[in-house]
């Protein structure tokens, strides 16, 4: 990324929650981020999700025209400046890929989707910026739409995390349908949330932690309900909570519940939280939780200055998973470097390259040998089946998909992942990885000759010293095999002199 943070003194986060949606910006002063503007709309996109997974036209049509707004207010802004992500709704609708285009369209910019993990390494990130620095272990609880997160973390890093899936808008709809609310159905809705929470029980324990810590708009309207009718101080609290779900039982119905501090775009969905809530209380054994300003979208402002510092988290996971998994680092870097520059030279007729692909391509390629700890047989594919799957923090579900496409593509035959490939990846970043796994094929620092490398629609031409294909005749007929590839799926790789490499080849072993 060529531009400095003198060009980012204003950052924005927009975050797709399954109740809400937030754009907020801040502005950039050194190391730390100071709030400018803030707009929340309660679209409840995960009410929209069906029963068949499908989301519905109703919620779709909120969510863009709350899109189209933000967009508004984002209009100037520098694309690396802003980062838009999904969570649970979008994890789980099978629609959401065609829903993410228009959604797109609407914002104009990129939104990312992220797992479960994700949403609750970006939450810790922004709930410890809002705390006083402290040496004890923290909780942090977040209550969301569609998802509950919990993490533990000492200081800056989150050392478990854990993401449920219950939230506060799937809950009420489950448990409390046309805003009824019995006596039955809160403990039908309770008892669900424990039974959630019971496999990771032991993990989060008191034990695991000195403070708790309650982040989203749920746990904050809750304590500021319970504490201005009375129910609790400053800290929540298991007997503040217990009165206050007395006090909604009594209602009977939302349209009856008659509370101090009640918003009415929130109080849909807070039965559903209030239950999650007091189960999380209960099985962890929380005698109290401090509500925490700090959320996701202030987490999602504090990575993307770090992007922009060039501290991204997504290089610390590689590196990570480098070591993990034993890979050649030298051999990574070579690969890596190469492909980034055979890259650089296919863009070059491009008015405005995607620095997004360089960078994709660098990271594929420290990562394209993992599979090799599973088995050196098929060893791109074991690869690819990592990269796709495993927890990568910092990484977006379509950046993981990303970086499984390019190494599933690096090495053998590209007519058997053709399918895969076609229209998910820039087939100039497939050619640029694989050459340079085909050039460092010997693991080690070689000479290697100057490169031209074009690129002219499906065509590509790779010019090259012939003396040196000479000198490394092993090479010479990887090219050869290379060049059969990409005709087998209707593309063109022209390697002048290499025709005439194999046919002086050919001769010399005829005479012999």
């Amino acid at each position: 990324m060529a531009e400095t943070i003198a060009e980012y003194a204003t950052l924005a986060a927009v975050d797709l929650g399954s109740n809400s949606f937030h754009c907020q910006i801040a502005r950039v002063v050194g190391d730390q981020i100071y709030p400018l503007d803030s707009l929340r709309e309660p679209v409840r996109l995960g009410a929209g999700l069906r029963e068949d997974k499908l989301l519905d036209e109703g919620a779709q049509e909120r969510a863009l025209a709350c899109l189209q707004r933000f967009g508004e207010r984002l209009r100037g802004f520098d694309r690396h400046a802003v980062r838009a992500v999904g969570t649970n709704t979008l994890r789980v609708a099978k629609n959401a890929t065609a829903f993410l285009k228009r959604a797109q369209a609407a914002l104009g910019f990129p939104i990312e989707v992220i797992a479960g993990r994700e949403e609750a390494r970006l939450i810790y990130i922004g709930v410890q910026h809002s705390l006083p620095p402290s040496k004890e272990k923290r909780l942090v609880v977040d209550i969301g739409g569609g998802s509950t997160e919990l993490i533990i973390g000492a200081g800056t890093k989150p050392v478990k995390l854990a993401s449920l899936y219950m939230g506060c808008v799937s809950y009420s709809l489950r448990f409390f349908p046309d805003g009824k609310i019995t006596k039955s159905a809160m403990k039908k809705a309770e008892l669900a949330a424990r039974n959630e929470l019971q496999p990771i029980v032991a993990g989060y324990s008191r034990k695991q932690w000195q403070q708790a810590v309650g982040s989203s708009g749920t746990i904050r309207a809750l304590a500021d309900i319970a504490q201005l009718n009375g129910f609790m101080a400053s800290a929540i609290t298991p007997s503040g909570l217990d009165k206050l779900r007395a006090s909604f039982v009594k209602a009977g119905d939302l349209a009856r519940v008659d509370l101090a501090g009640i918003r009415p775009d929130r109080l849909p969905v807070l039965p559903g939280g209030l239950a999650i809530l007091i189960a999380v209380l209960s099985e962890l054994g929380i005698a109290e939780m401090r509500p925490a300003s700090g959320a996701m979208r202030e987490g999602l402002l504090y990575d993307l200055l770090g992007r922009v510092h060039r501290n991204d988290m997504r290089d610390v996971t590689v590196g990570q998973f480098m070591h993990r998994y034993h890979v050649d680092a030298s051999q990574a870097r070579r690969v890596s470097a190469l492909a980034q520059s055979l890259y650089s030279k296919l863009a070059a007729d491009e008015r405005n390259p995607d620095e997004n692909t360089s960078l994709y391509i660098g990271w594929a390629a420290k990562l394209h040998e993992i599979g090799i700890s599973v088995a050196y047989s098929g060893y791109h594919k074991h690869s690819a089946y990592i990269l796709e799957k495993a927890d990568m923090p910092g990484f977006s579900r379509d950046e993981q998909v990303q970086l499984s496409l390019l190494a599933l593509a690096h090495r053998r035959s590209l007519k058997k992942v053709f399918a895969f490939l076609d229209g998910a990846v820039d087939w100039r970043s497939v050619l640029a990885l694989r050459l340079a796994a085909l050039f460092y094929r010997g693991r080690s620092d070689v000479l290697l000759p100057s490169f031209q490398l074009k690129a002219q629609g499906f065509r590509y031409r790779l010019a090259l010293d012939t003396d040196w294909l000479t000198r490394n005749p092993l090479t010479a007929t990887a090219l050869h095999e290379e060049v059969k590839e990409w005709e087998k799926i209707g593309f063109e790789l022209r390697v002048p002199g290499l025709e005439e490499f194999e046919a002086a080849a050919e001769t010399a072993m005829g005479v012999q």
